[in-house]
């Protein structure tokens, strides 16, 4: 908005005068301004300004799903006082199951985009942010159920924010795969938009069939990988490819197998920078793999090993041909690597067992998933176990 900054005059990190807002529409231009420099990808800084509004009208964020957040000054004027820290709020269902597999349903709030202008750094801003997003958060939205923490995804290590109560998931992983311009696997079949909705029905059903199941920890937890995350995915996505290429992609994933043994992956592109330039590191992100089997295998304690043996050789074949259509895909699309998330031990076992070329990283200092979690009292209890920490969740 232009105005002058006395810096003097701004208020200590610790000022009683320090409050969470939400900005008015000029300031939200604001914040998009001072953000794009970090987070416009490929994209122009006019073309990310519409992508900013447009993003606050569609599933996850429309309907309040969404808040944005802004740590000011209370006695300053809206349109007028400076924003020395600013982020994004996302509701999101969840489950939650103790050791005898009795589920709950319940919510967390994801936070993103975590921001704090240059002239305002070093002054303890964000810190004093993050510090009351966890205080209002434990009650935001109450309407909706009973928040049992916040996520972030930290690319700034995981120092930063664990000091401040968001300690990073116990394992932030990742499966890397070149792209491939091999020939498509008559396995697998393209899953359009049209199809995520009844997938995605089928997805939740296996979830809370793997958590009623008893297990040997006390307390389990995970985002429920519903529509609208893979939705928000794909309008980010479609909003990207129209601008670079004057099109979208037909196949938001891919699905091989019968059912009651199928395998399928929905996934999503992201253009960090144009596919033209010189330089550059764009990914296809599987957002969520679901193994049929495997998930349906899991509730068979007593099915002998060579059903095991012959149910995972399908699996394997039909998760090999959900992987090379990924890999096709990114290709096509000028991607330069896939990405798949917390693989668990029976996926990356049978990824090694398709000898496709792969890597496994274990991420230390971005995108690490982080979780500030609450006990039955509202007070800050120990960490659930994260089932199913894909990229699906990260906003």
């Amino acid at each position: 908005m232009g105005f002058l900054i006395d810096h003097n005059a701004l208020p200590d990190s610790n000022s009683p005068d320090l409050h969470l807002s939400h900005p008015t529409p000029d300031e939200c231009i604001e914040i998009w301004r001072n953000t794009s420099t970090s987070w416009r990808d490929s994209l122009t800084l006019p073309v990310y300004l519409l992508e900013s509004l447009y993003l606050t009208t569609v599933p996850l964020a429309k309907d309040k799903g969404m808040t944005t957040w802004i740590l000011v000054d209370k006695n300053a004027v809206p349109d007028k006082r400076p924003i020395l820290c600013s982020c994004e709020s996302f509701r999101k269902r969840s489950l939650t199951s103790d050791a005898d597999g009795n589920i709950e349903d319940n919510m967390v709030h994801g936070i993103a985009s975590v921001f704090c202008p240059p002239e305002y750094r070093r002054r303890g801003y964000a810190a004093r942010h993050m510090k009351e997003m966890a205080k209002a958060l434990r009650s935001w939205q109450p309407e909706h159920g009973k928040c049992v923490g916040s996520i972030l995804y930290s690319d700034i290590g995981k120092t930063y924010y664990a000091n401040l109560g968001w300690h990073p998931n116990s394992t932030n992983s990742h499966v890397v795969l070149q792209p491939s311009k091999g020939p498509k696997s008559t396995l697998a079949e393209d899953i359009t938009e049209g199809d995520l909705l009844k997938l995605s029905v089928r997805d939740e059903q296996l979830v809370r069939k793997a958590m009623a199941m008893p297990a040997k920890v006390n307390r389990r937890l995970t985002i429920v990988p519903d529509l609208d995350h893979m939705l928000w995915h794909i309008a980010k996505e479609d909003f990207a490819t129209v601008h670079l290429f004057q099109k979208i992609s037909r196949a938001k994933g891919a699905i091989a197998g019968p059912p009651g043994n199928q395998v399928w992956a929905v996934w999503t592109h992201r253009y960090y920078d144009h596919p033209d330039a010189k330089s550059h590191n764009n990914v296809l992100y599987i957002l969520r793999l679901v193994m049929e089997g495997e998930t349906v295998g899991k509730s068979f304690a007593a099915e002998k090993e060579e059903q095991h043996a012959v149910r995972h050789g399908k699996q394997s074949s039909y998760l090999k041909a959900v992987l090379q259509a990924a890999q096709a895909q990114a290709a096509e699309w000028k991607l330069d690597h896939v990405e798949l998330w917390d693989p668990t031990p029976t996926v990356r076992a049978m990824i090694a067992q398709t000898e496709i070329e792969h890597s496994l990283v274990e991420r230390e200092e971005d995108s690490i998933a982080s979780g500030l979690w609450y006990d039955e009292n509202g007070g800050v209890s120990s960490a659930p176990l994260w089932i199913n920490n894909e990229h699906f969740a990260w906003l």
